[in-house]
């Protein structure tokens, strides 16, 4: 039964999808960022349609394709503008072409068939996939080379050949596995251990190190959907720096990487926004380091972000006394730094439910003296239910399209 609920297509986990959110290749990441804050989306799919430019100039027929090649995130902007060339002139570095940040030799946006089964979407997210691109929906008209061509420039969700897509992530596959749970009993029931998922290889960085030093880390693990753990000197869990509260934050959190420790730059992408008085430090520290460029920058985002709105007032659990700044709804949107833990003995069910229920790629694990021992992940998790396939002999992937 097992085995059969893996055959699944993947279309069932569309339904209520929302189309993607699209952005040419050939955008700056200023365009990117401004899509990224009015859409109130975490990422947004950039799209690639030389294709049709080609059938048009051309005056010749056949398909016309555009093809989604990655997607952008914050975490993208964040990483891209800490180069230190880019610190210096965050104005020119922000009028670059998307596609030049996006991550090199890594295919973590994968195209697939809404025939597929549920077992191809697993096995593309364990060979590095972070989102899959499916059709959702077909119109019986094609639009003209010329509605082609007027749309190359800025695409809209309906115009890759009269086809919507949207996508599925790790987070929404292991989401509609848990809502089918009781198919795989009794292995959820197993503990963690026991399943081989903690994986020990973690990303660590001190409290009180610069959190620059983390930058690689962080990159890392944005690309394996993990976190970095900030620990103190006996290397006992603090919290996280986590990619998917970053991906909350905004493009000035560049300036906080490069003057905060890590243990500051946690409090300043916490829950609610920076207090008044990092954002001093960090000014200064920019001034310091002859940075005005990027102080400038700091000064018009939080001063466009309190015009704009009235802000939510800062958590009540705030030992720190410190004001926070106003701001938008990124900040307000993401969870905060507190590390999610759970136990080697933790079954495999307790753990797809904590890490839904905070919205978290990874949960830390903790022996009984509390000392930090590994991490389980999303990827992890989905590797089990792979098995179950794996113990029947492995299908063929017969139905996958690159569309």
């Amino acid at each position: 039964m097992a085995v059969s609920f893996l055959n699944r297509e993947v279309s069932d986990l569309c339904l209520g999808k929302p189309a993607l959110k699209p952005i040419p290749a050939e955008a700056t990441v200023s365009e990117a960022l401004t899509l990224l804050k009015k859409s109130g989306e975490t990422h947004v799919s950039v799209w690639s349609c030389d294709h049709i430019r080609k059938v048009v100039e051309e005056g010749g027929g056949g398909d016309s394709v555009c093809r989604c090649i990655g997607k952008i995130c914050m975490v993208d902007v964040i990483c891209f503008l800490c180069k230190e060339e880019n610190l210096a002139d965050p104005s020119k570095a922000l009028q670059t072409p998307v596609e030049q940040i996006l991550p090199k030799g890594n295919s973590i946006v994968r195209h697939l068939d809404p025939n597929s089964s549920l077992l191809e979407a697993i096995d593309y997210i364990l060979e590095g996939a972070q989102n899959l691109v499916i059709p959702i929906q077909n119109y019986k008209s094609t639009p003209s080379r010329k509605k082609l061509l007027s749309k190359a420039s800025f695409l809209t969700p309906t115009n890759h050949n009269g086809i919507e897509y949207c996508w599925l992530t790790q987070e929404d596959i292991v989401r509609f596995l848990l809502n089918s749970i009781g198919v795989f009993s009794p292995m959820p029931t197993f503990s963690i251990e026991s399943l081989n998922i903690i994986n020990h290889d973690m990303m660590t960085v001190s409290y009180h190190d610069p959190a620059i030093s983390s930058l690689d880390a962080i990159i890392r693990a944005y690309i394996e959907q993990s976190s970095v753990a900030v620990v103190d000197e006996d290397n006992r869990l603090i919290g996280e720096i986590s990619p998917f509260t970053l991906a909350y934050c905004d493009e000035t959190v560049a300036a906080a990487i490069t003057t905060l420790s890590a243990g500051d730059l946690m409090t300043y992408i916490d829950y609610g926004g920076p207090p008044e008085d990092l954002i001093e430090l960090v000014k200064m520290r920019l001034q310091e380091k002859k940075l005005g460029a990027m102080v400038e920058l700091i000064d018009e985002e939080f001063s466009l972000s309190s015009s704009s709105s009235s802000a939510s007032s800062c958590s009540s659990d705030d030992e720190s006394g410190s004001s926070k700044v106003t701001v938008l709804g990124r900040y307000s949107s993401a969870r905060r730094s507190e590390a999610i833990t759970c136990y080697p003995w933790s079954s495999l069910v307790a753990v797809m439910i904590q890490a839904l229920a905070h919205r978290a790629n990874s949960i830390w694990v903790m022996d009984e003296d509390h000392n930090l021992i590994g991490v389980v992940t999303f990827k992890g998790i989905l590797e089990v239910f792979r098995s179950i396939a794996n113990a029947k002999g492995k299908p063929e992937k017969e139905n996958t399209s690159k569309q």
